[in-house]
């Protein structure tokens, strides 16, 4: 499997859609700029829709994908190594900010289980189960996954994308359930940005103190060093120092590229999956919106180098797909306005002049 081979299958968003749905825009009563950037969203979904006028965001879904990291085990995480089943109970038993955020919206939320450190029992029965491994490897002195591991957390992603896609889901919230997942994402970034451990290195969203910082900061540094060898295949690079969810969330984001479905990103996790998508494909950025600022380094990095400008900046940093979650009313009313907002009459016409009649 080559992820290169994503470029000739990926189309650009329809730039000529767009073009014209920004001319429409022009004619709308409200002044061009008055709707701030809600403007730029409407024409974004123009584009991703193909279609002027656009469609309301009727079908959008959560789609979280869950995973362990070994590297947790050196205490870089604000929770314990293995528990990230913890956080997909809380999520389908409806006591996370995700889970509060999507029955207020009515998004129904998906839970994937790409790489989770538990006995299956664990888990509640909503969970799709598709684990390609339990836990990844602890990428400071070992990879996270075989080579044959890798392609299989990919192939799940396009899976899951394929399957979301032929429901008719219109829309995607993406997010992620780890602990330890910061280190991986850090470290891809880090590699992909050509820059040192420090500069991306973050307190992840469930908080660490000083002495955390510096072991994620010496973890992250040695992953690079394992890392930088095999820069050129994105592949071996997600089984170096990536995981089973973040090389199934990489596949959901090409294969969803593919099928024209757009994704909201949340945060540092789908920021470093994004940057090894866009590394394959350079079309593919063209289907996400950048949610939120998550307050992570990389994430920052990682965002200016696809040249996505986030929607949100509220310093929400609690992870789980919330602050990309956040930003979907701010499409949906994009959609809205751009949909149903009437034209200016056209000065020329005679009704327009007051020439159409009378006595």
């Amino acid at each position: 499997m080559n992820l290169d081979d994503f470029s000739d299958l990926i189309a650009r968003a329809d730039g000529g859609t767009r073009r014209d749905a920004e001319e429409r825009r022009e004619r709308l009563v409200v002044p061009p700029g008055a709707l701030g950037r809600l403007d730029e969203l409407g024409e974004w979904l123009s584009a991703a829709q193909g279609e002027v006028k656009v469609r309301p965001v009727e079908h959008p879904k959560a789609v979280l994908f869950a995973g362990d990291h070994g590297v947790a085990a050196l205490g870089v995480s604000g929770r314990a190594a293995g528990t990230a089943h913890e956080l997909v109970r809380a999520v389908l038993e409806g006591a996370s900010p995700v889970a509060v955020l999507a029955r207020s919206m009515g998004v129904p939320v998906r839970v994937v289980d790409a790489g989770l450190d538990c006995d299956p029992e664990l888990l509640p029965a909503e969970v799709t189960r598709h684990r390609v491994r339990r836990g990844s490897g602890r990428i400071d002195i070992e990879n996270a996954l075989t080579a044959e591991e890798a392609e299989a957390a990919v192939r799940l992603g396009m899976a899951i994308a394929d399957e979301e896609a032929d429901s008719g889901t219109d829309l995607v919230v993406l997010g992620d359930l780890s602990v330890g997942g910061t280190t991986p994402a850090s470290t891809l970034i880090a590699a992909l940005c050509g820059t040192d451990a420090s500069v991306v290195t973050g307190r992840g969203g469930a908080g660490i103190d000083d002495l955390a910082w510096m072991r994620k900061c010496a973890a992250v540094r040695d992953a690079l060093r394992r890392a930088r060898p095999v820069l050129g295949d994105q592949l071996e690079l997600l089984a170096a120092v990536g995981g089973a969810d973040l090389a199934a969330t990489t596949g959901f984001l090409l294969q969803a590229s593919v099928r024209r479905l757009p994704v909201i990103l949340d945060g540092v996790v789908g920021a470093a999956c994004a940057l090894v998508a866009q590394r394959a494909a350079f079309r593919a950025p063209d289907w996400w919106l950048a949610g939120q600022v998550s307050g992570e380094p990389a994430q920052a990095k990682a965002l200016d180098r696809m040249a996505l400008n986030p929607l949100l900046d509220h310093g929400v940093h609690v992870g789980e797909g919330t602050g990309a979650l956040l930003a979907l009313p701010l499409v949906r009313a994009a959609a809205a306005f751009a949909a149903e907002l009437p034209e200016r009459p056209d000065p020329t016409t005679p009704d327009a002049a007051g020439d159409g009649g009378g006595a």
